[in-house]
């Protein structure tokens, strides 16, 4: 029996349609959603991903905008501004968009937002929110992993799960979610000794290490879920060539635009798997339909309306 795809494309379609549907609401009753998106600098991969973010929020009815700051904004004036839009009542969500440039203390801005306006989640109340299994504001990308894993009707209650990565947006609230929602976790790292041990007892495995093809077919249990939340780009024919034997189109595709995109897993492990999420077409395409939900989310929190939440178990 082949593997299924998770689709990520259609999925995220759905839940923008449900977002899309709140915002109508929420806008009949006289409160708009704001979202602002702060952006320090001139880093062209969060250009685009700054655009991607702002354009959606149009689409679905909020009210979008962008502010975008010089490379040598010092910190004290993003503070400043920070402190302007927590005070401003038209603004529900608050994203500061990272990278930030070296000279200002990540942590320090990310701590600075409004617990009820930090759409990405990372502030240390929704951190610890997320961890006592609280109502709160999730990081995108993990929520988005939980609803392919519902929609798709994966159980995740007493299954074995395995996380490899830890970073503080993906890794850590994913394990979060995952043992809130009933599943036994392991959470694996780059100083973790015989990997191969644990992934193979995984029957969901999820990878956020932006590591390409770490996980090969011989670190995968037949019938596992795979879920690849890497997005990495190949712009060596030899690297193409590796994780891609045999295979002509990727290679005219390598050659027609000069790189491909690749995920953690080494594609031939999906061919063990039972369900898998594609790269790209997976879990990347979540990440911007989940801020959608979290900036109605947090709309309605801090108008103390019913959130009708999604699901996360």
């Amino acid at each position: 029996m082949s593997a299924r795809v998770l689709d990520g494309v259609a999925i995220a379609a759905e839940i923008k349609e449900e977002v899309g549907r709140e915002v109508r609401s929420l806008a009949e009753a006289g409160a708009v959603p704001g979202l602002t998106v702060v952006l320090v600098g001139s880093d062209p991969a969060s250009e685009i991903y700054v655009r991607s973010k702002v354009k959606s929020s149009a689409e679905l009815g909020i009210a979008s905008n962008l502010i975008t700051l010089g490379v040598d904004t010092s910190q004290a004036e993003l503070l400043g501004i920070l402190q302007q839009l927590n005070e401003d009542d038209a603004v529900d969500g608050i994203l500061v968009q990272l990278p930030l440039p070296r000279h200002i203390d990540t942590r320090a801005i990310l701590e600075a937002v409004d617990p009820l306006k930090d759409v990405d989640g990372f502030h240390p109340v929704n951190v610890g929110r997320l961890t006592i299994g609280q109502e709160s504001l999730v990081p995108c990308t993990p929520a988005g992993v939980m609803q392919v894993l519902q929609r798709s009707g994966i159980a995740v209650r007493g299954r074995d799960c395995v996380m490899v990565g830890r970073s503080d947006i993906v890794g850590k609230p994913m394990s979060t979610l995952l043992l809130n929602a009933g599943a036994t976790v392991a959470v694996c790292h780059k100083e973790t000794r015989d990997l191969r041990e644990y992934t193979r007892r995984a029957e969901i495995l999820v990878v956020a290490t932006g590591v390409p093809g770490l996980i090969t077919p011989d670190m995968v249990a037949e019938g596992a879920v795979l879920i690849d939340v890497g997005i990495n780009r190949l712009d060596r024919r030899e690297d193409v060539e590796r994780l891609f034997p045999g295979n002509a189109a990727k290679l005219a595709a390598f050659d027609k635009r000069g790189s491909v995109l690749v995920g953690d897993f080494a594609p031939q492990s999906y061919l063990r798997s039972s369900a898998y999420t594609p790269v790209p077409g997976g879990v990347g395409a979540l990440t911007i339909a989940m801020l959608m939900h979290n900036t109605v989310k947090a709309a309605r929190m801090r108008r103390s309306l019913p959130t009708d939440v999604l699901e996360f178990a």
